[in-house]
């Protein structure tokens, strides 16, 4: 394998972190890299500085992207990328000095490898909200292929700018696609549902930077809608799901639940049952479909069950329900975020 990786870094008015973003780049124990800078019509002096830094290191290329928007620059940009690995980063973000020689190293050791990701952390403190640090918690746990096949639906399982992926499976499936929906974790389930392999390495070597302004906070393609509409769009090509779509449950029959399955269930989808806790609504009918307690899928032939049940913790209790009746996450129950 190649010793030579590139980095693929889009930016927009990023000037007051692109210093600290660059020097990390530049402290890689890995020096063999190119870093393809794509400009996203900054009006805040970033290109400017970019030139500059370009004119110290030849490693560094800039280009414009001519059409404003970051999935134009990141297909412009890993069209531009020299090398079969690519490695992505944002301009707000810090890397470890380990990463590149990491995930090479990752690469080296597992040849069917397509993607490989990293734990992160998140900083600065102050700006870290509960939530997010609990989706930090599980996405840090979602580390060998078999927890992301098991996972893939509760959220996106990478940070994007901690991944490393080969140019070819990324081109072969026709880049990074620009939707409704946000871009890298379509390109994510697009790569599951290929079968490519992708795993995550157990190691925090990124510091993502947490920010009101962060796209995934402002963007609409980012939106709690955004998501349950992308992941329902997969989730009915799933061949673990579709050989049991005639016989399937969802577990959860509150409000919040049945607006966000709504997407999944207009395909011409229909559960056996909806499951809940509640008593109040146990034997209840919704849609003329019936609201039914836990013992009621062993009495009817265990059923698939999509747990759309969104607390994590709650999430968990409902798994360990399942498990102790005999059933395998990933082949007969998925939990959908």
């Amino acid at each position: 394998m190649s010793l030579f990786v590139s980095i693929l870094l889009p930016f927009h008015n990023a000037l007051d972190t692109l210093p600290a973003c660059l020097r990390s780049i530049q402290a890689q124990e890995h020096p063999h890299w190119e870093l393809i800078a794509v400009n996203d019509q900054s009006t805040d002096g970033s290109r400017p500085w970019f030139r500059q830094q370009a004119l110290r290191d030849k490693r560094i290329r800039i280009i414009d992207n001519p059409e404003k928007g970051l999935v134009n620059a990141l297909n412009l940009g890993l069209a531009a990328c020299s090398h079969p690995l690519v490695a992505r980063m944002d301009a707000d973000d810090v890397m470890s000095p380990q990463r590149l020689l990491q995930q090479i190293s990752h690469f080296r050791r597992c040849p069917d490898l397509a993607l490989s990701a990293t734990q992160v952390r998140l900083f600065p403190k102050e700006q870290i909200q509960n939530g997010f640090l609990e989706y930090i918690r599980w996405q840090n746990l979602c580390c060998s292929r078999d927890d992301i096949a098991r996972q893939i639906y509760i959220e996106s399982p990478f940070a994007h700018p901690s991944v490393m992926f080969r140019k070819s499976c990324v081109q072969q499936l026709g880049g990074y696609r620009s939707g409704p929906f946000p871009e890298d974790y379509d390109l994510w389930l697009r790569l599951f549902h290929s079968g490519l392999p992708m795993e995550k390495l157990p190691q925090v070597l990124l510091d993502w930077r947490e920010s009101p302004d962060r796209v995934s906070r402002t963007d609409p393609r980012c939106s709690r809608e955004a998501f349950d509409r992308l992941r329902a769009s997969y989730l009915a090509r799933d061949p673990r799901f579709l050989a049991r779509a005639d016989d399937f449950v969802i577990w959860g029959a509150g409000r919040k639940t049945r607006k966000r399955c709504h997407h999944l269930l207009k395909q011409g989808l229909q559960p056996r049952a909806w499951v809940d806790i509640d008593p109040k609504k146990i034997g209840n009918e919704i849609r003329g479909i019936p609201v039914v307690d836990s013992a009621w899928l062993e009495a009817h032939g265990h059923p698939f069950v999509l747990i759309y049940v969104a607390n994590h913790g709650a999430r968990g209790d409902i798994a360990r329900e399942l498990d102790s009746q005999g059933y395998v996450l990933g082949q007969d129950y998925l939990a959908v975020g």
